[in-house]
C-alpha cells in the first residue's frame, strides 16, 4: 500500500471548481463556456491516467477522512482505476459534443456546471473506498441529474420522466443505508478491504440482509425490471445527457454490486436473485427494443437489456467478465447517442440487398446444433491451451452463442446463397475466439482484484440451466419469427411488447406521475 496520494483523487475537486466557474456564466454563448468543458474535462482525463499509472508503479492506495463507521476512504485499486479513466473519457467526449450541441441556448452556463458536477460525482463514486462515501457519492449523483433532466422545465414529458428517475434513484440510495446499517452491525466495518478480509464462512443474518439491500439498491439504480420505465424516458432532456446517463451513470449499480463482490458472492441466494432478476431483465429488454422504431428510445431499451445481462454475469460470479462489459457498454452507448443524428441518414443510403429467406425449423435445430458444436470445440481448444474454465463462464459462452445460431440459420435457409452461409459461419467463429480472448483478457487485468466464481452448487446448477434455457428458447422463438411474423395475433403481440407491456403506465399510475406532470 503506497503513502503516495494519487492523483485522480483530484480529479472531482477540479471538475467542481469548473462547475462553480460555468455557473457564474449567465446568459447566451458565456465567454468561459467556449473552453472550460474540454479543457476541465480534458484535465481530469489527465489526472485519471496518470492515477492508472501510479497504481502500476506503486499499488493500491487509500486516503481515509475521519475514524469508524462515518470514515470516508477515497481507494485506487485496479477495479477503481480502471472506471476512473474510462468516466474521465466519457466525460471528456460528451462534453466536447456538448459545447456545441448547447451553444447559444440561455441556460448554457447551468448546464455545463450541473454536467461537471455529476461527473465529478461519479469520480467519487468509483474511487470510494467505504460505504458512507459511497452513499453520498449517489445521492449527490442522482440530485444533480434530476436537475439536468429537468433543465428544459416546460416539456411535461421530462418533469415526469425526472420524478420518476428521483424517486426509483433515491429509493436505492434509502435501501444503501439499511445495507450500510446491517453491514456495520455484521461486521464491525464499512470500508471494502476491511470487509473482505471480516467476511469468514457464512454470513450472519445482518450480514444475509446486508447483501439483499446491496441487490435491491443495484436493482434500483441499474433500472431492471418492472422499474425500467424512467429509463427509456430522459430522451427529453438533451442528448449529452441521455449519452452521460447510458454510458457512464447507469452502470453504478453494476459498479456497487463489482465494490462489493466478496460479500455478495457470500450469499448463493443473493447471486440466484442476480441470476433471475438479471436474466429476465436481458431478455425483456432485448424483445422490447426489437419493437422499437424510434432509434433513441431502441438505445434505451437496448441499455435495459445490456444492464440485466451485466447483473446475470455478477449472479454467476463472473466479476471481471461483468466488469468488462461495463468498459464495452459505456464506449459503445457514448458512440450511439452522440451519433443518434445521423442514424437515419447512414440507414438510407445503405444499398439494399433484397429479402433473405427465411429459415425453416429444420434449418433452425441445424443451425443450433453447428453452433453449440463449434462452441465445444473452440472451448475444448482454448481450454486445452490456457486451462480449464468454470462451468459459469462455459454457460455464459452458451448464451452468447445462441444469439450467433439466429445468425447461422439465416446462412443456413434453403433459399440463401452461398457468400450468406460463408459469412454466418465466419462471423460464429469470430464469435467463440473474441468471448475467449476477451475472458482471458478480463482476467489478465482484474481477477487479482476480484473474487473466482464460487463451485456451483445444488442452487448454482439449477440457475446456470435455467438461464440457458431461457436464452436458447428466446433465441429459438427469434429465430423462427419469419415464419410467423404475418400471423394476426403477431401484430398485437408487438404492440404489446412496443409498449413495454404497459409497466411503464402502471408504474405512472401508482406514482402519480401524469399529476406530477400536469401541476408541477
Amino acid at each position: 500500500m503506497t503513502d503516495v496520494i494519487p492523483l485522480s483523487f483530484f480529479a472531482p475537486l477540479l471538475l467542481i471548481l469548473a462547475s462553480g466557474l460555468a455557473a457564474s456564466q449567465p446568459g447566451r454563448r458565456p465567454t468561459l463556456v467556449s473552453w472550460l468543458p474540454e479543457a476541465a474535462t480534458l484535465s481530469a482525463l489527465a489526472l485519471a491516467a496518470i492515477g492508472l499509472i501510479q497504481f502500476l508503479l506503486s499499488g493500491p492506495a487509500n486516503v481515509t477522512l475521519l475514524d469508524g463507521p462515518a470514515a470516508l476512504v477515497m481507494r485506487l485499486d485496479a477495479v477503481s482505476a480502471t472506471m476512473t479513466l474510462l468516466v474521465a473519457f466519457i466525460g471528456w467526449v460528451v462534453m466536447r459534443y456538448a459545447k456545441t450541441y448547447l451553444d447559444g441556448e440561455e441556460r448554457e452556463g447551468r448546464f455545463h456546471a450541473l454536467m461537471f458536477a455529476t461527473l465529478a460525482g461519479v469520480l467519487v463514486l468509483t474511487q470510494t473506498g467505504s460505504m458512507p462515501l459511497l452513499i453520498l457519492a449517489f445521492a449527490a449523483i442522482g440530485i444533480t441529474l434530476r436537475q439536468l433532466l429537468l433543465f428544459y422545465p416546460g416539456r411535461a414529458a421530462a418533469r415526469r420522466a425526472a420524478t420518476k428517475f428521483a424517486l426509483v434513484w433515491h429509493a436505492g440510495d434509502v435501501v444503501l443505508v439499511l445495507a450500510a446499517i446491517s453491514t456495520y452491525a455484521a461486521f464491525g466495518t464499512l470500508t471494502f478491504d476491511a470487509l473482505g478480509t471480516a467476511i469468514n464462512g457464512d454470513l450472519p443474518l445482518l450480514g444475509h440482509l446486508a447483501v439483499g439491500c446491496l441487490i435491491l439498491a443495484a436493482a434500483l439504480k441499474t433500472a431492471t425490471f418492472p422499474l425500467q420505465g424512467w429509463l427509456t424516458e430522459v430522451m427529453e432532456a438533451p442528448t449529452p445527457v441521455s449519452a452521460l446517463l447510458h454510458a457512464g451513470i447507469i452502470n453504478a449499480g453494476g459498479f456497487l454490486l463489482i465494490r462489493t463482490a466478496e460479500l455478495v458472492q457470500a450469499s448463493p441466494g443473493a447471486m440466484a436473485a442476480l441470476v433471475m432478476i438479471g436474466g429476465l431483465t436481458a431478455l425483456f429488454g432485448a424483445t422490447v427494443m426489437l419493437t422499437q422504431s424510434a432509434i433513441k428510445t431502441a438505445l434505451a431499451w437496448s441499455t435495459v437489456a445490456q444492464m440485466g445481462f451485466m447483473l446475470l454475469q455478477c449472479g454467476l460470479g463472473l466479476w471481471a467478465l461483468a466488469l468488462l462489459h461495463l468498459v464495452a457498454h459505456s464506449l459503445y452507448k457514448a458512440h450511439a447517442f452522440l451519433s443518434s443524428g445521423g442514424a437515419v441518414a447512414a440507414v438510407a443510403s445503405l444499398r439494399r440487398p433484397g429479402p433473405v429467406a427465411a429459415p425453416s425449423v429444420g434449418a433452425v435445430l441445424k443451425s443450433f446444433a453447428l453452433a453449440l458444436v463449434l462452441y465445444g470445440t473452440m472451448a475444448g481448444l482454448f481450454m486445452l491451451v490456457a486451462g480449464p474454465k468454470t462451468p459459469q463462464a462455459l454457460a455464459l459462452g452458451t448464451m452468447l452463442i445462441f444469439g450467433v445460431a439466429y445468425l447461422v440459420a439465416q446462412g443456413l435457409a434453403d433459399a440463401a446463397p452461398w457468400a450468406l452461409t460463408r459469412r454466418t459461419a465466419a462471423a460464429s467463429f469470430g464469435a467463440v475466439v473474441t468471448y475467449f480472448t476477451f475472458q482471458l483478457g478480463a482476467h489478465a487485468l482484474w481477477g487479482g482484484s476480484l473474487p473466482e466464481a464460487p463451485v456451483p452448487g445444488a442452487l448454482e446448477w439449477a440457475m446456470i440451466v435455467l438461464a440457458v434455457l431461457s436464452f436458447g428458447l428466446v433465441a429459438f422463438a427469434q429465430a423462427l419469427f419469419p415464419l410467423w411474423a404475418h400471423h394476426p395475433a403477431t401484430a398485437g403481440l408487438r404492440v404489446h411488447l412496443a409498449n413495454g407491456l404497459y409497466l411503464n403506465a402502471l408504474l405512472d399510475r401508482l406514482i402519480g406521475g401524469y399529476r406530477v406532470a400536469k401541476h408541477s
